[in-house]
C-alpha cells in the first residue's frame, strides 16, 4: 500500500488528485499527517477525492489510526488515514 505524506501547507486538491490516482491504481492508499494543520489538509483532501471517484461508482471509506514515524531521527506520532473503496 502506497503512503502519501501530508503537511500543513499541502494543497488539498493536489493531494486529492494524487490520492484518487493511487486509489485507482492500487485500490488502497494511506495518508500520514503530523500536526493539526496536516490532519486538517488530509481530511479535506479525502473529502475532495471522494467527489473525484464518485462518478465512477466508487464510495470511499476512511479508517483513522495512530502511527509512529521517524522524522529527522525523532520519533513522532502521526495520524494515518487508510482510504479504500467500500
Amino acid at each position: 500500500m502506497e503512503e502519501l505524506r501530508v503537511s500543513g501547507t499541502s494543497r488539498p486538491k493536489a493531494v486529492a488528485g494524487a490520492l484518487a490516482a493511487v486509489l485507482r491504481e492500487d485500490g488502497r492508499v494511506e495518508l500520514q499527517a503530523v500536526g493539526a494543520g496536516a490532519v486538517n489538509q488530509a481530511v479535506k483532501a479525502i473529502a475532495i477525492a471522494r467527489g473525484f471517484v464518485a462518478p465512477n461508482g466508487i464510495d470511499l471509506v476512511c479508517i483513522p489510526a495512530f502511527a509512529e514515524i521517524d522524522i529527522d531521527g525523532q520519533e513522532r506520532t502521526a495520524i494515518k488515514f487508510i482510504v479504500e473503496p467500500r
